[in-house]
Formats: structure tokens, sequence, C-alpha cells
């Protein structure tokens, strides 16, 4: 079984209420939300009393409230550059933004917000009470991902109002940027064994010596280069040679990663503690597996996620997709049924899942009565 900690999962609010979110989409403050109900009220007050006078008071704050959302209605002369974004973070590193506002015209009291989802941090608000032609100001800020994921830094949008505050207008000036957020990898140790109808001294019909690995394989005569560590002394006392031990990988260089991803199998919630847990394993083993030189391929309950993964770059392209992975409706035994009509019994298999019924297990032992090595890590909850 493989363990892993794991980390505490916190979210941060945007400290919005919902009603000032709704006044917002139709860019009226609660000033003049109030100033537009009191003027319903009043029109209804003075139809009933018949007050000529109540129906000039009504339209003259109707008239206030038309006045202000046309002078709002300007275009800023302002311009925010961002500076470059990592593209691609892990869980927990530290990033800072910085924030380069440049007026091409004054501007006074303006507020510009750099928006951040709930799992970067806060959303940054700064505001800027005057600003001449010619001039900027630097701001800069800090997040860190607290878990996994595709996000999207900004857009960094400006927010102002009019002279009486009844309304308020906002203009995009920097658009959004896209982070990637790595799972968090940790050290743990796959090895991957002879199937077990092996019988030594008999090789495996899918497997070649390395030079290091974990099978013995035998030995050869030693040739310029080799390390003299792994010469075997007392065949060289034996037979007069320098003989070189070798050894072989095991049954083969294809590992295949099998995340159980079905949603009535992990902890309720968002994010579901024990899916993140499991993807963090999957995350190490699978970046384990790749430095070893192995061929790693990703699978799920509904889909191949990636294909077999070989080299330096393969160790981001598996993160890329557990960083991008959700959870599903399928079961654990749809991935093993498909997994078994490959026919390919020369594959080193990880099983990461929170449990293992009849089913899978019946379903599993069609692939190891097929010689394929197979490792399962449980997570529990």
């Amino acid at each position: 079984m493989a363990r892993l900690r794991l980390r505490g999962l916190s979210r941060t609010g945007q400290g919005e209420s919902s009603l000032a979110r709704r006044l917002a989409r139709v860019h009226v403050t609660v000033s003049g939300a109030v100033l537009v109900a009191l003027a319903v009220l009043g029109w209804v007050a003075a139809r009933w009393i018949g007050s000529r006078t109540m129906y000039l008071l009504v339209y003259g704050g109707l008239l206030a409230m038309g006045v202000s959302w046309f002078v709002a209605r300007r275009k800023l002369s302002l311009t925010v550059d961002r500076s470059a974004l990592p593209t691609r973070m892990r869980e927990g590193q530290v990033s800072e933004v910085m924030l380069r506002v440049v007026a091409s015209k004054r501007v006074s009291t303006v507020m510009i917000h750099d928006t951040l989802p709930d799992a970067l941090g806060r959303t940054v608000r700064l505001p800027v009470a005057a600003l001449a032609a010619g001039e900027e100001v630097e701001h800069r800020y800090l997040f860190s991902p607290t878990r996994r994921g595709v996000y999207e830094v900004g857009p960094a949008i400006a927010t102002w109002s009019d002279p009486f505050g009844l309304t308020t207008q906002e203009q995009q000036l920097a658009g959004p940027e896209t982070v990637i957020v790595h799972p968090s990898t940790e050290l743990v140790h796959d090895r991957i064994l002879a199937r077990m109808w092996e019988d030594p001294p008999m090789r495996p019909p899918v497997s070649k010596p390395w030079p290091t690995g974990f099978e013995f394989y035998g030995m050869r005569d030693y040739v310029p280069g080799d390390d003299p560590r792994r010469i075997v002394w007392t065949a060289a006392a034996r037979t007069g040679k320098y003989l070189v031990r070798e050894s072989e990988q095991g049954i083969t260089d294809r590992v295949t990663l099998l995340l159980d991803n079905d949603r009535r199998s992990h902890s309720p919630g968002f994010p579901s503690e024990t899916f993140e847990l499991a993807v963090r394993a999957v995350a190490s083993l699978g970046a384990y597996n790749i430095k070893q030189g192995y061929s790693v391929r990703l699978v799920t309950n509904d889909a191949l996620q990636s294909p077999e993964l070989r080299g330096g770059k393969a160790r981001i392209a598996l993160l890329d997709e557990l960083a991008r992975l959700q959870l599903t409706d399928e079961g654990v035994e749809r991935a093993v049924e498909r997994i078994i009509t490959e026919r390919r019994g020369d594959t080193h298999m990880c099983l990461v899942s929170t449990r293992f019924d009849s089913r899978t297990a019946a379903r599993i032992r069609l692939l190891t009565d097929k010689g394929m090595s197979l490792v399962v890590a449980l997570v529990q909850w």
C-alpha cells in the first residue's frame, strides 16, 4: 500500500454579499437601488393621494438616476500590465505578481480588481484615488495555490462610480492568464516484480538486460567503460576473466496507472479529500516510474487520459493530465474491463482506489492470470 500525507485544504471567500453582486450586474449601487425603490413608493403614494408635487419629486429622482448613469459611462484611459506568470505551479508554491497601471489621461476614484479563484487566494483590489496623465503606479501581491487544477488569473477590471454614487461601471483592462497547478508528489517505491508463473532461471519473454535493475540476469565479459563495482570478483578468480553482473528490469518497461475516480467511492465535499490524496498517490507513482525510465500511461474509469509517456517531458505531461482530472459516475470495473480487452500481459499495473470489492477482484484476477504484475494502493478514510 502506498501512503501519502494529506495536507489541509482551505478556501478563501471573496467577501462580497450576493446583493452587492446582483446590483453590480445591473451597474447600480446600494444608494441607487434605494433611490429607485423610494421613487416607486413615491409614485404609488402620489397616485393614491393625487399630489403633483410628489410626482415632481419622483421624476426628479429618476432624472438624477438617468444623468448619473450617463455620466458614468465614460471610458477610462488606463492600461494595466501584469507581469509574466508561471505556466505551471505546484501546490503551495508562492508566486509574485506585479501590476503596472498607466494613465494616458487623468483619472480619479477608480478601483482595480485582479480576479483570483478561491483556490489561489483573494481577489486583489487596488484603489486609485487620482492619477495624472502619464503617471503610473505599481502594485505587487502574492498568491499560492491550495489545490491542483487549471485556473485563470484575471481579468483585471476597473470599476468606478458617478459623482452622486448611484451607478457603477466597469472596464476590462487586462485579460486572464491560465495557470496549471500540479498535484504534489512524494517519494514512493514501486518494484516491478516478475510474474507469478515464472520459474528461475527462466527469463521473462518480454524483458531485456539493463546495466542496472531489480532481477539478476547473468554475467558477461568486462568492456572498457563498465562500472568496476559490478565486477564479480569470485567469478574472475575462478575463470581468469573479468566478468560483469547484469540485471534485468523485470517483466516489462510499460506501467499502467489506474486511478479510480468514481464519485461514489470517494469522500463527499468539494474538494474530495480522498480523491485529492489518490491523485497525489498516482502523481508520485508516475513521477517515480518515469524517472526509472519506464513508459507510463494514465487510465481512469471513464477514459484513457494519456498515451504511453516516456522521457524527460513525460512527467510534466502526466502532471498536466492529473491537474485537469475530475470525478465521474463510472465504476472502476469498467476501466479494468477495457484493459482486459487489450489482451496485453506485458504490463505492470498500479491501481489506486478507496475500495476493492468482489466485482473488481474478479476482473483483476483475469489480469493476473495473464501474467500481469499488479500493485494496489488503497486510500482509507
